[in-house]
């Protein structure tokens, strides 16, 4: 069990566990406004731009050549993308390790976020057919991005207390949600009040600074974790402090020996393959929601924005009820509660008429209903598997298995999709993840996986 009076163990005051939610304010801004909004069609036009299209070419069948590779003009951000995740699979695990040892975790945060927010600013310069420095901006905000985030979520344990960590992760992720959603929706305010019929560059410029808002935002709301989260070096940090080593070598160094040690807590493990699991049909109905909605239902782009605010807002509600839930019932059967939801969710997708905004929307609601909550809960359960002193080591591969295998459910989805030209049937198969990952969870012991993790197990799990 933890060492009561260790600076892990000790509850943080109301004013730090603040600091900490409005980190989630500040990052979701980039996630929100940049990736799920703004960046794919923004950075696609001026690759496009490059390939010698037209700026309102509806199809652009042009080619641009990165360092000598050949490239289609449409395919270069999902490049990006898939490079992206690449690349974070190598730099978490390692940040996490450093983050462990440092005798100070701030400076950590403050370094990848304001470095993140940075290159998100920087889009400002990509104008024209600067698509070389869009993708490497791109590159360096998204690395940075997930980075700032494994430091993050390693504060969790040092917050509260067992039985109140559920609480506490579901308040960031729904603020997080919120914050992110009322900067979408100035931008698509900026969007709607300034865009001129006829005029596509204008609407390629709103895009661009829409983008660099998300950087300013994230940038200036860092400063509020940074004043008020306190600086509490765990217990590998204590240990270096006393060997005098240095926390950049000897985190390269450790991360070896974390990765062989964790399989002497195989069900942490175990509980990790199954997040690995659900969690990919999750990230892959937030990503493949859109493509379905104009493909497949043929909704206009208006229906979309709307319906991504609508699941933005009500996700806010949703991770805090599905938190309440938790402290009456349990992280576990709330998390299931969560994915017997998700099936619903799927299931109705199949059902949605064409043509129909409002069925489209509706299910945008449960959506936002389910997904803060059940992302926020397995944070937080999470967190009572780790091992003391390995928060930041173990939360880098809690964000692999979130980014390094997104790639699983589009993967199905587009098999299916090939095999039967359907959309429906496509996203209807993704219960499979929903299945498998809750019925993986349930068999999890998960009392018995905190106290072999040397933790106090909370009231309920």
């Amino acid at each position: 069990m933890a060492v009561t009076g260790t600076p892990t163990s000790v509850p943080a005051g109301r004013r730090e566990r603040t600091g900490w939610y409005f980190y989630d304010w500040a990052n979701s801004a980039f996630s929100t406004t940049v990736i799920t909004v703004f960046l794919g069609p923004f950075l696609t036009t001026v690759t496009e731009l490059a390939a010698g299209c037209a700026i309102d070419a509806d199809d652009c069948d042009g080619v641009v050549r990165p360092f000598g590779i050949t490239v289609a003009a449409g395919s270069y951000f999902a490049y990006l993308v898939s490079l992206s995740v690449f690349l974070t699979v190598f730099v978490l695990p390692v940040m996490g390790a450093i983050a462990d040892r440092a005798p100070r975790k701030k400076p950590l945060l403050a370094g990848a976020a304001f470095t993140g927010a940075t290159a998100t600013i920087c889009m400002a310069f990509v104008t024209g057919d600067r698509y070389l420095l869009g993708g490497l901006l791109f590159l360096i905000a998204n690395i940075a991005f997930g980075a700032a985030i494994v430091v993050y979520n390693s504060f969790l344990p040092s917050l509260a207390g067992p039985d109140e960590r559920d609480k506490i992760s579901s308040r960031g992720w729904a603020i997080g949600y919120l914050g992110g959603g009322v900067l979408l929706l100035l931008n698509l305010v900026a969007v709607m009040s300034l865009s001129e019929e006829g005029n596509p560059q204008r609407t390629l410029d709103i895009a661009r600074w829409s983008i660099v808002s998300a950087g300013v935002w994230w940038a200036a709301f860092t400063l509020l974790p940074l004043l008020w989260l306190r600086d509490r070096p765990g217990a590998l940090a204590l240990a270096e402090k006393t060997k005098r080593g240095n926390v950049l070598t000897d985190g390269f160094k450790e991360l070896a020996h974390t990765i062989k040690a964790m399989r002497a807590y195989p069900l942490t493990l175990a509980f990790l393959g199954a997040y690995l699991i659900y969690n990919d049909g999750i990230q892959t109905v937030i990503a493949l929601a859109s493509q379905f909605g104009t493909e497949e239902l043929k909704l206009e782009q208006g229906t979309l924005i709307i319906t991504i605010l609508i699941v933005q807002f009500l996700a806010f509600g949703g991770a805090l009820l599905l938190g309440a839930l938790a402290n009456r019932i349990g992280a576990r059967k709330t998390i299931l509660l969560a994915l017997t939801l998700w099936l619903g969710v799927v299931t109705a997708a199949y059902w949605l008429p064409e043509g129909e905004p409002l069925p489209f929307m509706l299910l945008g609601a449960g959506i936002g209903l389910v997904m803060g909550g059940s992302q926020a809960l397995s944070r937080s359960l999470f967190s009572q598997l780790i091992p003391e002193g390995k928060e930041g080591e173990y939360y880098g591969f809690y964000e692999i298995s979130d980014k390094g295998t997104s790639w699983l459910g589009p993967l199905f989805f587009g098999l299916i999709f090939q095999l039967t030209n359907s959309y429906r049937l496509g996203i209807i198969s993704l219960m499979v993840f929903f299945l498998i990952g809750g019925v993986l969870l349930a068999l999890v012991p998960l009392r018995r996986a905190i106290i072999a993790a040397g933790n106090q197990p909370p009231r309920l799990i």
